[in-house]
């Protein structure tokens, strides 16, 4: 009592560090190879871990008795008997943590920090660890008194906590989803550790959490509603696809920068197309006139494709194609190649975007009336669903949403809506959503706000997941999983200082990860400016390669989840991305609430609120209304000459007199004739056209003849 009055109040638990004479031994478990160094059980509940709220007129000898046997040395009269057998090395402890603030770091320990320095007089006995109060209290003489090494009953939970008192959760996630995971995709490395040596766990969870909610509002990795990830055990198993999004010129010099890539580590393509191949212009058309290679590879016809594709593996390297209004022709010209390559069509791994919606509010790259454009999308769903399986059939994309000036709510709410919309228009050609819904892939910018942006990927996942089970009624688990690409956000970046945007892509590229995207592109600094260099275009890929190997984010599931600001932040974007939502059915769904301008204005009205903050100041962008230098060396940029431009052309007209000109005239007839009857089976015309050498322009000039012009 004395000591207690010394202090003036009495003194608390300290409340982080191992507990190391009282824990439990853990029930028996089957080691799982290469991790049998790391304790994932977690001990059973034990009375001492929970800090009486307020004095008792009986004190916890169990309490008492665990003040721990310490590494340095302390006078305590009596070690728990138990403590004694459990000698563990000093680099991998296995405690279990005491929370502070209701969060500990986690069902799956970490390695202990070193021990906090705790203001201990050499005293006989530990004080009682109950807070000070004003009436006196007894405290126990010796810790002999205590009758048993581990007492049975639980103590009462503070009045703050929700301390589980069911099953511990986190050992059933690693039995039914870690566990076969870890079966069909290894981990990558046999031990995961810190540079200090602490043994870093798959999976860190808030452990004061009641079983019964944390599952439904956060989950698990690889489970509904999929908020920590689509997969268990995510990067530890295998990294994202490094995707950088490359096309310029022609499609031979395309082909280089790919096979450059390729040899510097990427692991996936992606291909930029020119405006007129986006909009289904041929070359030498009126309409294409100086934008011929400048954004983008000019594809007019399969002689193009296999030239873009050649020496490149179809059977082992997965192909991202970014089109739309074009979207069903250039994917049967990797059909077709794939053919030709000896690959079965079946086998191919890839991403064709055919998201037309956006394009309608964002980009204006249509060709045809908008419901004729929903129509070649559900062909194409159906021919995908049919012929190649393995391949996302859609990659319905906030992105250019985002570019255009949306906030991060509006991107999940505008992108999800259109989600809904195709999913509807597929289900009414006949499609059972299980069928093709495991192939619907997404599209997310990622902006420089890092916690925002991993909140955004967060509640996108669990939304869509709702969404599918609730709304369509999808059973298999990969039917409800969000399973997206990010791409770096090029409206961040700025053309002055413009090697800046290094820091920005980097920033931007560590949320993907974080926020757990499946496919990465990071933009080149220079692209602000122009088409990315080859120097440029590696940095990006190296940029995301540090990332993966240096950065420790991608050694661990869902490194942010728990974090009381991010969880908050993920709640936040899901209630008013949810209002959004709310709005869109009322207005009778996406494809009405663009039709009437609505989303357009709603993505222009933030898009002037951003920047009237950029120009007031509110919003700092370093080199543009902060920290301006008066002289800046010019960077070199990447030009296109008009050379390249006719040689495009030429190439095209001698493709054209060399081809079998009855076989393509008869495939274009054909393709006009059935393009009027609702029901034809258009992916199959359309490919007898490609493979007789009908370029993109005489296809799509066929198609408007019958479907329309377009809106935009």
């Amino acid at each position: 009592a004395g000591r207690r009055r010394r202090h003036g109040r009495g003194r608390r638990r300290r409340t982080s560090g191992p507990r190391r004479g009282s824990r439990r031994e853990p029930e028996p478990r089957a080691k799982v190879p290469g991790l049998d160094d790391v304790d994932w059980d977690l001990p059973p509940e034990e009375p001492e871990v929970v800090e009486a709220p307020s004095p008792k007129p009986t004190p916890k000898p169990a309490r008492k008795s665990t003040r721990r046997p310490t590494r340095k040395p302390a006078p305590e009269p009596e070690a728990r008997p138990e403590a004694a057998p459990e000698p563990e090395p000093a680099p991998e402890p296995e405690p279990e943590p005491e929370e502070e603030d209701g969060f500990d770091m986690g069902i799956f320990e970490l390695e202990p920090e070193p021990e906090p320095v705790t203001v201990e007089e050499p005293e006989p006995e530990p004080v009682a660890e109950v807070e000070a109060a004003p009436e006196p209290e007894p405290e126990p003489v010796a810790e002999a008194e205590e009758p048993a090494p581990e007492p049975e009953p639980e103590p009462e939970p503070e009045p703050d906590s929700d301390l589980p008192q069911g099953p511990r959760i986190p050992q059933q996630w690693m039995k039914e989803t870690w566990a076969p995971s870890v079966e069909t995709r290894p981990e990558r490395r046999e031990e995961f550790v810190t540079s200090s040596g602490h043994a870093v766990a798959p999976l860190y969870v808030p452990s004061r959490r009641d079983p019964q909610l944390f599952p439904r509002s956060i989950g698990f990795p690889g489970e509904f509603p999929f908020t920590r990830g689509v997969h268990g055990t995510m990067y530890r198993g295998r990294l994202w696809t490094m995707r950088q999004y490359a096309g310029f010129a022609t499609a031979t010099d395309t082909n280089e920068r790919f096979k450059y890539l390729l040899e510097q580590g990427q692991t996936g393509l992606s291909v930029a197309f020119d405006l007129p191949t986006q909009i289904g212009y041929d070359s030498d058309a009126p309409e294409s006139l100086g934008e011929v290679g400048k954004v983008g590879v000019p594809i007019d016809s399969l002689a193009d494709m296999e030239t873009l594709l050649d020496g490149i593996p179809l059977d082992k390297v997965s192909l991202s194609m970014t089109i739309n209004s074009t979207a069903l022709i250039l994917q049967l010209m990797v059909a077709a190649i794939a053919k030709k390559q000896g690959v079965p069509v079946d086998s191919l791994r890839g991403t064709v975007q055919n998201d037309m919606l956006k394009e309608f509010v964002a980009r204006n790259t249509d060709r045809f009336a908008l419901d004729a454009h929903l129509r070649l999308t559900t062909d194409l769903f159906r021919y995908s669903a049919g012929n190649m399986p393995r391949w996302n059939m859609i990659s319905v994309s906030g992105y250019h949403m985002r570019e255009a000036g949306c906030t991060a709510v509006q991107e999940v709410a505008f992108t999800l809506a259109n989600g809904i919309a195709y999913v509807e228009k597929a289900v009414e050609a006949g499609l059972d959503v299980d069928d093709f819904a495991g192939r619907i892939s997404f599209f997310f910018g990622s902006h420089n706000n890092v916690l925002e942006e991993v909140a955004k990927f967060r509640a996108a996942r669990r939304m869509w997941a709702r969404i599918m089970k609730d709304r369509f009624g999808a059973t298999k688990p990969k039917s409800q999983m969000l399973r997206f690409h990010t791409q770096t956000c090029g409206s961040t970046l700025t053309a002055v200082q413009p090697i800046n945007n290094v820091v920005r892509v980097a920033m931007q590229a560590l949320a993907g990860v974080l926020g757990g995207t499946q496919s990465l592109h990071t933009n080149s600094w220079d692209e602000a400016l122009g088409l990315p260099t080859q120097e440029s275009a590696l940095l990006a890929l190296r940029t995301q390669q540090i990332i993966a190997h240096e950065s420790g984010a991608a050694d661990v599931v869902d490194p942010l989840g728990g974090s009381p600001y991010v969880e908050d932040l993920t709640d936040q974007i899901e209630r008013d991305a949810k209002v959004y939502l709310a709005k869109i059915d009322e207005l009778g769904g996406a494809v009405e609430a663009i039709r009437s301008g609505w989303v357009k204005g709603e993505i222009e009205a933030a898009a002037y609120e951003a920047q009237k903050r950029i120009e007031s100041g509110d919003s700092v962008v370093v080199g543009v209304n902060r920290h301006r230098m008066e002289e800046e060396a010019e960077p070199d940029v990447l030009l296109i000459d008009e050379e390249r431009e006719r040689g495009v052309v030429s190439a095209l007209q001698e493709m054209r007199t060399g081809r079998d000109k009855g076989r393509a005239d008869a495939a274009i007839a054909a393709l006009e004739i059935a393009a009027a009857w609702g029901d034809a089976d258009l992916p199959g015309l359309i490919l007898e056209c490609v493979e007789a050498y009908c370029t993109i322009g005489e296809i799509c000039r066929s198609l408007e003849t019958v479907l329309g012009g377009g809106e935009g």
